[in-house]
């Protein structure tokens, strides 16, 4: 059974999932779930829960979940995304711990203000509110900045999930008007590789079934 993907195109969580299953040569249905319209509300859809996956009848929800799902799943093919040797697994695990406590939220928040309520809720954003969360983002991504300057991605030398977690906020942060990951010169290295990878070119000219 092909595996089937359900989402919105430009939202952040789905397009988490769609860098990872790229990463790994999965091939994938994909079933987009119109938000404007509100069929995320949907009973059917419910059931499935926001960018729900349905392999062979297993049905997974959460971006991070799924994309954990389909790494150890299909941990032979594409790219290595969690390490096996137990000290690189803990680093990852340390950077994937990073990334939920001092990125997501953050860069989240400026990013609704910003770029989601003009665009897709035409109200204006809450200045106050933004300025807040690029301050307290700004203060996290210094010690990124440190971090990075060791090594070339947040949990070692090699890619992994931990560092693909940050992609759809992080690139949709400049949108907001504000450079904090520019003038940081490691963590804009970093994120610049990262955008660079053929996984993430691939997403953001859209999202289409592969299978």
């Amino acid at each position: 059974m092909v595996l089937t993907l359900y989402g919105y195109p430009l939202a952040t969580c789905t397009q988490r999932v769609v860098t990872v299953l790229h990463e790994k040569q999965v091939p994938f249905k994909f079933v987009t779930v119109d938000l404007a319209a509100g069929e995320q509300k949907a009973p059917a859809y419910l059931e499935k829960q926001p960018f729900g996956q349905d392999d062979d009848g297993f049905i997974l929800y959460e971006s991070r979940a799924i994309a954990r799902y389909i790494a150890e799943k299909y941990a032979t093919q594409g790219t290595t995304l969690i390490p096996k040797e137990a000290k690189a697994k803990a680093l990852f695990e340390q950077a994937a711990s990073v990334e939920t406590a001092n990125f997501d939220g953050f860069a989240g928040k400026a990013v609704m203000e910003k770029v989601f309520k003009p665009a897709f809720a035409g109200t204006k954003p809450d200045e106050a509110l933004f300025e807040t969360q690029i301050t307290e983002l700004g203060k996290r991504l210094d010690v990124y900045d440190k971090i990075l300057s060791k090594q070339k991605y947040l949990a070692g030398n090699e890619v992994t999930l931990a560092d693909l977690f940050h992609l759809p906020y992080a690139a949709l942060l400049p949108q907001t008007g504000s450079k904090v990951i520019e003038e940081r010169a490691n963590v804009s290295r970093w994120i610049d590789d990262l955008k660079a990878r053929a996984s993430w070119q691939t997403v953001k000219e859209g999202i289409a079934s592969t299978a």
